[in-house]
């Protein structure tokens, strides 16, 4: 565990193994124990970098929203990497970390070697849909700063969302919710506001240009997210999709060993290349994200 202090504020981020670089990005109310049994598995052959982003657990939760929007993540992750000195990455993203990693990996194509998203989206593509989203994760984030993070994460635990988990140990949904307990009430808030998927823009049009190889996963039970990877499939260039039986949401969590096997089988065979030869660096896809 380190604290980095990049562009003014201090970021929790943990590096674990040897190897390639894998970075992390936890979901929403989550943070880098999100991915504790990713990195058990994977530590041996991978460094794996986790981080708790802005506003969730020991990282600054700044005071304004606009702080936490996508093209200062974009920033704050490059910098990061920089105090790291890792220059080639591959991204691995969860839900709300799904949707940054691919911000994130458009934006640094020089640094990426490949991307694995999980139960993620590439944003709203409708503006009508967009704007209805920003007044719904306003007026949550405002319910957050009222009742405080315990009756939250009540609440959000109880979605339909994660309704697969309810089969699963309580030993551990108790130690899920002590980790989401663990988050800052303005954080979250400022999170749903600043990088939400109504504010943060749309991706759908840069996917046809992706240039590196892309994993997609999704759990069985979860239809919405599974429509949405099927359809990033058919149009990433480089894509492979692997829908895990049994799961929901949250298969890094439901389904730890199988989603393990499968993104590790991934990054092997991607990473055992040397892509410094076969890819030489390009400009970024969506630079405009960069002044979003």
């Amino acid at each position: 565990m380190a604290r980095i202090q990049i562009n003014d504020l201090s970021f929790n981020v943990e590096s674990t193994g040897s190897g390639p670089a894998v970075f992390a990005f936890h979901g929403f109310t989550g943070n880098t124990r999100t991915w504790d049994k990713f990195v058990s598995d994977a530590q041996g052959h991978y460094t794996v970098v986790t981080i708790d982003m802005l506003g969730h657990g020991q990282s600054d939760s700044p005071l304004t929203s606009d702080r936490y929007d996508i093209s200062n993540c974009i920033k704050d992750v490059d910098s990061i990497l920089s105090k790291l000195g890792t220059d080639r990455v591959n991204w691995l993203g969860y839900s709300m970390g799904g949707r940054v990693a691919l911000a994130v990996a458009l934006a640094l194509p020089q640094k990426t070697v490949a991307l694995v998203l999980e139960s993620a989206s590439p944003g709203l593509a409708e503006t009508i849909e967009r704007e209805a989203r920003i007044r719904q994760d306003s007026n949550l984030a405002d319910w957050i700063d009222k009742v405080g993070v315990p009756e939250f994460v009540t609440y959000w635990e109880n979605l339909p969302l994660f309704s697969s988990q309810n089969n699963l140990p309580i030993s551990e949904l108790k130690l899920h919710r002590l980790e989401r307990l663990k988050n800052n009430p303005i954080g979250l808030a400022n999170s749903l506001k600043g990088i939400g998927t109504g504010i943060q823009p749309p991706l759908h049009d840069e996917l046809a240009m992706i240039p590196f190889p892309t994993l997609l996963i999704s759990g069985e039970l979860d239809t919405k997210f599974t429509e949405i990877a099927k359809e990033m499939n058919e149009i990433i260039p480089e894509s492979q999709l692997r829908e895990i039986n049994n799961s929901g949401h949250s298969t890094h969590f439901e389904k730890a060993k199988e989603f393990n096997r499968i993104v590790l089988n991934f990054l092997d065979s991607v990473n055992k290349t040397d892509f410094r030869i076969s890819k030489p660096p390009m400009a970024p896809v969506i630079s405009s994200l960069w002044s979003h």
